[in-house]
């Protein structure tokens, strides 16, 4: 799946993903809170932590978060993003040796990095740092599929020139693993499905900072990347409205205890 760069690969798009990312929506909290006995005083790990988005929807609820992050690019930007919050701590380390206390966490999170993990590592890492009533939560912003009867021209257009110009787009989509073939055997058992809306809106600039955002991507230097950007223009000019093209996302969550 092409994880053998997974630490590196986002290390000069960070000022990009910090801006242009979407972020998680409050449901997020409403549903563990529901589900899980989420409290603000749930102690929280967020593994692949990144420039913090995940992190930030958990602080706001007033929880105690460590981001474990092994980019130091990505690292020392959530740091940053975060500096405000009183209750984070980051660290370096994997989904696979987070260097975390035994039985130490609540909740172990992964916000669209779970598709870069090793999963038997990272099961058994998550069963060491896990409380024995801890959940994990898996969450992604799914851009909504083609298939889908409300998926828009702009998505289906834009689903297709990731198709055709992206450098390894098929290979680490990470629509791949969203299976239960592949969460039941992690999860041990039984594990729950949410999902909720959530959108961004973007001009031109945004449209190509979201792109710029995303590892399959390639960069200016790249054959693909004028291709690319013209058929982004070309694509925003057909779709805005009033300046402005909508991604629409199912955001999804799994969780579940470890069987």
């Amino acid at each position: 799946m092409g994880k053998e760069n997974a630490t590196t690969r986002f290390s000069d798009r960070v000022a990009d993903y910090i801006k242009y990312r979407p972020h998680y929506p409050l449901e997020i909290i409403d549903l563990l809170a529901a589900n899980c006995g989420l409290t603000p005083e749930s102690v929280i790990a967020d593994i692949g932590s990144g420039t913090g988005i995940l992190s930030e929807l958990f602080l706001e609820n007033g929880n105690p978060v460590v981001g474990v992050e092994p980019s130091r690019e990505m690292r020392e930007a959530g740091e940053e993003y975060l500096a405000d919050f009183g209750r984070f701590t980051s660290i370096e380390g994997t989904a696979e040796i987070t260097k975390l206390p035994k039985h130490s966490i609540d909740f172990a999170l992964a916000g669209q990095a779970f598709h870069w993990f090793d999963r038997d590592k990272t099961r058994a890492e998550f069963k060491r740092i896990l409380q024995e009533d801890g959940f994990v939560v898996l969450v992604w912003n799914d851009r909504r599929l083609v298939a889908k009867h409300d998926a828009t021209p702009f998505l289906r257009d834009y689903e297709a020139m990731l198709q055709t110009y992206g450098t390894d787009y098929q290979e680490i989509n990470h629509k791949n693993i969203q299976d239960p073939a592949v969460f039941t055997p992690f999860f041990g058992g039984r594990f729950l499905e949410a999902s909720f809306d959530n959108f961004q809106y973007f001009d031109f600039e945004g449209l190509m900072g979201r792109l710029h955002s995303s590892s399959y991507v390639p960069p200016p230097s790249h054959p693909n990347y004028a291709p690319l950007a013209k058929r982004a223009r070309a694509i925003f000019d057909a779709c805005q409205v009033s300046g402005k093209v909508a991604f629409e996302y199912d955001t999804r969550v799994y969780y579940g205890m470890m069987g």
